[in-house]
């Protein structure tokens, strides 16, 4: 008997009267089926925001503390492509259209919501918790304000309770910029994503879509654990990260108890705040936020 993702391509390609299914992947290569290796998606990535920008070009919406998930018309999908094993009443009114967006729990539910999205088999009753906080079309033609438009129908049309169009304001200027963002910590929240109306969709990290925070954060892969010192002997004393740009530098400061004795794997992602950089590009006063297992 197929597989369920094999059956939900079948389903979907006939709701599509016979038509290719629009996919997150070039268009070279198909989605793979979860027994080969993952291929991961094309999603944008946001950059830093620079205070010479105007507000007024962009959307703007709450920066969600979840777990990027991207749906390909069949399945969900973890950044690195892993499939995501989500029940099957969560996923089966999601729209045949790939979707970009953020399983989410409210703020400051990461711990528990990590646990709940890579639990194998999935636990039904924890996945009722979570929401699917979308706000892009992976590859999808027009600008982003045609893009947001059509997830909204989306949204609407799919009749799911835990599919929702994450909430995006017209920009004005810097001033009110910061009120949302001072409004927007004081409740919890992580920060604020700013994404122009007229950008087209592009892969990779994008000037068109920027993050603001009152502090800025950045990840990170774990190479090694550094052997602690003193009252950390026989622990982990500090991490050696690698950044996504090449520079390599040891964190210990942010590290609980529980983790110098049970260190973050090697290959997994952290986040990280810091201000500012050194001049040869190494974060300064850099904080352990949180751990992002390799997915």
């Amino acid at each position: 008997m197929p597989d369920l993702y094999t059956r939900r391509v079948a389903a979907a390609r006939l709701a599509l009267g016979g038509l290719a299914l629009l996919s997150p992947w070039p268009a070279a290569a198909k989605a793979p089926p979860a027994t080969q290796s993952p291929i991961r998606p094309a999603v944008e990535l946001a950059t830093d925001w620079a205070n010479d920008l105007s507000p007024s070009h962009y959307a703007v919406s709450e920066k969600l503390d979840g777990v990027r998930a991207v749906w390909d018309g069949v399945g969900l999908r973890f950044r690195s492509g892993r499939l995501l094993e989500a029940p099957d009443w969560f996923t089966a009114g999601l729209p045949p259209e790939p979707l970009d967006g953020e399983l989410w729990a409210g703020r400051g539910s990461f711990d528990r919501l990590s646990g709940t999205v890579r639990s194998t088999p999935p636990d039904d009753q924890a996945w009722r918790a979570v929401r699917y906080m979308v706000f892009d079309r992976p590859r999808a033609p027009g600008s982003f304000s045609q893009r947001y438009a059509r997830l909204q129908n989306l949204v609407a049309q799919s009749g799911c309770d835990w599919l929702r169009a994450v909430e995006q304001v017209h920009g004005t200027d810097t001033r009110a910029l910061q009120r949302q963002l001072h409004d927007v910590s004081d409740g919890g929240g992580e920060g604020l994503v700013l994404h122009r109306w007229d950008a087209p969709w592009l892969p990779g990290r994008s000037g068109s879509v920027r993050k603001l925070k009152l502090q800025p954060d950045a990840e990170a892969t774990v190479l090694a654990h550094v052997a602690g010192k003193g009252k950390y002997a026989g622990q982990t004393g500090a991490l050696l990260l690698q950044m996504p740009e090449g520079p390599r530098f040891a964190l210990g400061s942010g590290l609980t108890d529980a983790q110098r004795a049970d260190p973050p794997p090697l290959g997994a992602q952290v986040t990280y705040r810091y201000r500012g950089l050194t001049p040869s590009g190494i974060p300064r006063f850099a904080t352990l936020l949180r751990v992002r297992e390799a997915e």
